[in-house]
């Protein structure tokens, strides 16, 4: 074999091994995306949860205390590409919902933890967008009026 037929050899292996590794990184990138979404729709599935099971951690939530660092993570997720578009907008709205409840506004205003600039910039949009959907709020707030009402008439 002359010089010349081994670099055309050489070349393809290189070739085919820059697709190889094109193909591994994709996906990669694929798996990281898949878990990052993951992790936060965990993060805010156990918040959730507890919730629902615990009216007094409901009447804390209400009074202004919240897990928004979950969400700042998924922003910072979407922002990096990380995260599909379509599971950001569902949370952003859920975001700009609870943002419209006067405890969790409190609490935001005074901010016991540090948020990133870019994130507390989209705080400051969807709080100035208003409630997204009014009825689904005061459906809430009569849900915990009941749960508040079923306990207080327990017998336990």
């Amino acid at each position: 074999m002359n010089l010349q037929a081994l670099g055309s050899v050489g070349g393809l292996v290189v070739m085919i091994s820059v697709i190889y590794l094109a193909i591994q990184i994709r996906h990669s990138t694929h798996a990281q995306r898949t878990q990052n979404s993951a992790v936060a729709l965990d993060r805010l599935s156990n918040f959730q949860a507890r919730m629902s099971r615990d009216a007094d951690f409901a009447d804390l939530l209400l009074a202004g205390v919240t897990d928004i660092t979950a969400f700042e993570f998924m922003f910072h997720q979407a922002e990096e590409g990380t995260m599909p578009d379509v599971v950001w907008q569902r949370w952003r709205t859920t975001l700009q919902w609870w943002m419209a409840f006067p405890g969790v506004q409190a609490w935001w205003d005074s901010r016991p933890s540090p948020f990133t600039g870019s994130f507390c910039t989209e705080v400051a949009r969807l709080r100035s967008a208003g409630l997204p959907d009014p009825a689904a709020q005061w459906r809430w707030r009569e849900f915990l009026r009941g749960a508040q009402d079923a306990a207080m008439e327990s017998p336990e």
